[in-house]
């Protein structure tokens, strides 16, 4: 495979992630919301309960970075922080009322914009991109795991 192909590929990969962001980012201003705050938001729907450091390693940020979020996040009153039963140093976190209407609302933004980027692809295209796109990040994280035994 030739260098130009390579680099093509990996600045069209990082171009549609770039364009996404920022069509995202537009869209959610409507809900004044970042688009961390948002990730955690999304998390937190798909799993309500869990602790600041397991959302940290969700989002793969640093703990002390997802902290202040989710202190914006419970300033907003979006995100409610509860004590732990079984550990009194972590809390827990838990969507309000108001998140969860919010959360609605900006996962049918996600699907809208997907589907304006993927107008004029069919179904056969996109199956074979999407599995390509997971071959691809096994094949990376198989690396990353050969690379950390060395």
């Amino acid at each position: 495979m030739s260098a130009k192909i390579d680099i093509s590929l990996g600045f069209l990969l990082s171009d549609v992630t770039r364009l996404f962001r920022k069509h995202f980012d537009r869209r959610a201003l409507a809900f004044d919301l970042t688009r961390a705050q948002w990730r955690a938001l999304k998390w937190l729907n798909a799993g309500e309960g869990m602790t600041q450091s397991a959302l940290a390693e969700q989002l793969e940020m640093e703990p002390m970075a997802v902290g202040r979020v989710i202190d914006r996040l419970q300033t907003a009153q979006f995100v409610e922080r509860r004590a732990d039963p079984h550990d009194r140093r972590s809390w827990r976190l838990f969507l309000t009322r108001r998140a969860h209407a919010v959360v609605d609302d900006m996962q049918q933004v996600s699907l809208e914009l997907r589907g304006e980027a993927l107008r004029g692809i069919s179904t056969k295209d996109l199956d074979c991109t999407m599995h390509v796109l997971q071959t691809m990040k096994q094949n990376l994280l198989a690396l990353g795991e050969r690379d950390a035994k060395d």
